[in-house]
């Protein structure tokens, strides 16, 4: 299927639309890392929030202090989650999992 030929206008749109979506996405990811919001907290306001719901599961993990790419596979693994799903695609089981194997 070919993309569509876009005006430069909406060409311009869509960039900015990206940059602030990947701007909140970053500021979500700062907040973690810093401490303000917790990761249980963050999964369940993932139906909801777009930018929340948009991300990768382990980019948010990434973000915990003191969890790496290796605690963050191995989390991933024993609650059954793909590395590459997304905050939103979480049922209700594997984001219990996740939380209770998080503890």
């Amino acid at each position: 299927m070919a993309l569509p030929t876009l005006t430069p206008e909406q060409r311009a749109e869509a960039l900015a639309k990206a940059a602030e979506a990947r701007k909140a996405r970053s500021e979500l990811l700062a907040s973690i890392k810093a401490g303000k919001t917790t990761i249980d907290k963050v999964l369940a306001k993932a139906k909801e929030d777009k930018t929340i719901g948009k991300t990768k599961v382990k980019q948010l993990l990434m973000a915990v202090p003191g969890l790496g790419a290796v605690k963050v596979a191995s989390l991933l693994e024993k609650a059954g989650i793909d590395a590459e799903r997304r905050a939103a695609g979480l049922g209700e089981r594997q984001r219990g999992a996740l939380i209770d194997a998080l503890k």
